[in-house]
Order: C-alpha cells, then structure tokens, then sequence
C-alpha cells in the first residue's frame, strides 16, 4: 500500500542523506542520525532537526516523543522513493522513453557478468510474464 505524500517532489540531497540514514537504522533520534553521517561532516544538531522535522512536514517521516526528544520512523519506503525517482527521470530526461535510460544506463556503467547475467534473467522473467497475460 503506498501512502500518500503531502508533497510527491523529489527529496533534496541533504533530505534523501538523511533519509537513507533512516532507512539503514529503521528508525532514530537526530543524534542517532548525527552519528550515521560521514565522519567530518559539520552539520549542527538543529540544522539535522530542521531537515527531520521538514520530512515530517513531508510525509517521509513519522515521530514519536521519547524522553525529552523525538525519534523519527521512514513512512516513506525506499522502494517507493527508487520507483519515483526512476518515474521522474524517464519522463523528465528521456522523454518519457525507459529504453533510452536503460540503453544509457548500459553503455555508460561496467556492469559485471553476474550483474548483466541478473538483468537477463530479470528480462527473461518479465517476457513470460508478459506472455502469460
């Protein structure tokens, strides 16, 4: 069942940052997320809770009140979130042609065998599915 968002615009790269953050843990307080970014990084704990509380605003997020603080839990699927980006791509990119991506796709990345040989199969089931209907 997919959720409806109050906004089916694409994240921003700090908002899908902290969304895959999210989606590894399954769930997490802003210092919990603080402690998943890449070592380095200099983001404030309220800029973290902003962009937290912005998913929310969303419909990315959920919380829930823990102790003085809030922990915050993926509404937003990252399978939901991959087939949207690809839905926007195609039409936005390729005009609306998913062949010109995957052809892009093909020749601009070294796919391994054991990956190529997992795109066969995955074609070869999609054609008998597709003759089966």
């Amino acid at each position: 069942m997919s959720i409806k968002r109050k906004d089916e615009k694409m994240l921003t790269e700090a908002e899908l940052e902290l969304m895959a953050v999210l989606w590894k843990l399954g769930e997490g307080s802003v210092a919990e997320v603080i402690g998943q970014l890449p070592k380095g990084r200099s983001q404030a704990y309220t800029t973290i809770s902003t962009i937290l509380r912005i998913l929310e605003q969303k419909g990315a997020v959920s919380t829930r009140k823990e102790g003085r603080g809030h922990v915050y839990i993926p509404t937003l699927r990252r399978e939901e979130y991959e087939a949207r980006t690809i839905k926007h791509v195609v039409e936005r990119v390729f005009e609306g042609a998913p062949v010109a991506l995957a052809r892009q796709l093909l020749q601009t990345e070294q796919l391994s065998e054991s990956e190529l040989s997992e795109l066969k199969e995955l074609i070869g089931s999609l054609q008998k599915k597709s003759e089966a209907t």
